[in-house]
């Protein structure tokens, strides 16, 4: 089975610092358009977020929940359109168990639902994201958002990492 782990925050929705509050959540331009594509195509979806204002004290992993809510009633392609999820809450400075640049969440469940390595991506907007994927041997694409600079694209030019100007560019690509 072939499959996506996708960042939230700059990937899905719009990059909003410590995003906590339902009504503040927006989608990348033609997100639901993007993911109903990759679903149409067999791949299963996967949320890989960092949420570090959660371990900061900042807000609750219950205010975490509410984004996903409302970010899944935008999208309008249900509720199980994620087949997992992992929110790391941790705090940079915290011992990390699932926080990315760990491959950990990504390993984990292409060993559990037997996803195949070669047909997995790792997408987002930071390189603690593209690093989750490189870690994990999968394939890895980047995303534009306010974290992506010339310095960003830089970097990820050099790991090979081809950057698409949204969700929806990468998704139009895949077969």
């Amino acid at each position: 089975m072939k499959a996506l782990f996708l960042d939230r925050d700059g990937t899905i929705i719009i990059h909003k610092p410590y995003l906590h509050k339902p009504e503040d959540v927006e989608l990348t331009a033609n997100a639901s358009n993007a993911l109903k594509r990759a679903r149409r195509l067999g791949y299963a979806i996967y949320l890989f977020s960092n949420q570090s204002g959660v371990g900061r004290g900042l807000f609750s992993m219950e205010d975490v929940h509410r984004v996903n809510a409302r970010m899944l009633e935008l999208l309008g392609l249900g509720a199980d359109l994620f087949s997992g999820i992992c929110i790391a809450p941790e705090h940079p400075d915290a011992p990390a168990t699932y926080r990315k640049p760990s491959p950990r969440y990504i390993l984990e469940t292409i060993k559990h639902d037997q996803l195949a390595l070669a047909q997995c991506w790792m997408i987002g907007d930071s390189p603690s994201d593209w690093q989750s994927g490189i870690s994990a041997g999968i394939r890895v694409a980047a995303v534009r958002s306010d974290l992506v600079g010339e310095k960003e694209e830089a970097l990820a030019a050099a790991r090979g990492i081809h950057v698409y100007p949204d969700l929806s560019a990468f998704c139009h690509q895949l077969t």
